[in-house]
C-alpha cells in the first residue's frame, strides 16, 4: 500500500480481519499530513471493499483506537450474518480472548486468503487510479 502494510491479524475468529499499518509509523492519525491520512483512510476503505468481495461477509468495521498501543493502526474487521446473534451488533472486542486465540493466523492454512485478498486489493488500486 502506499501508506504502509495490509498485513493479516494474529488471529483469524473473523475469517479476513486484517489491519493497516503506516509505513513511516507514527503514533495518530493526526500526525499524518492531509494528504496522507486521505491515502491512509482511502487504502483502508479499499482493504474492507477486498475483504468484502473476497470472504460475501455481511458488512464491514473500520477501527482506530491507539489506547493499548500507541501507533497508529487501523482494524478491518468483517462482520457476519453467521455470528451469534448476541455479537452481530457489539463490538468484536465483546468475544472473549479465549475465544479469539482459538483462530491463530497460520500461513499454511491462511495463504490462499493471503493471495486471494493481495488480488483484490491489487484490482480495486488499478481502478482506482484510471
Amino acid at each position: 500500500m502506499q501508506s504502509g502494510w495490509v498485513v493479516l491479524g494474529d488471529t483469524q475468529f473473523l475469517r479476513g480481519y486484517c489491519l493497516l499499518l503506516p509505513d513511516p509509523v507514527v503514533s495518530s492519525l493526526n500526525c499524518l499530513s492531509l494528504k496522507e491520512r486521505q491515502i491512509f483512510l482511502l487504502e483502508m476503505s479499499l482493504i474492507g471493499d477486498a475483504i468484502q468481495t473476497v470472504t460475501q461477509c455481511k458488512r464491514i468495521n473500520y477501527e482506530i483506537l491507539g489506547n493499548t498501543e500507541e501507533a497508529l493502526h487501523a482494524h478491518i474487521f468483517p462482520r457476519y450474518s453467521t455470528e451469534p446473534p448476541e455479537m452481530q451488533c457489539r463490538p468484536v472486542w465483546f468475544y472473549s480472548r479465549e475465544h479469539r486465540d482459538n483462530f491463530e493466523f497460520k500461513v499454511g492454512l491462511h495463504s490462499g486468503l493471503m493471495n486471494e485478498l493481495r488480488e483484490e486489493i491489487l484490482k480495486l488500486q488499478n481502478l482506482e487510479s484510471s
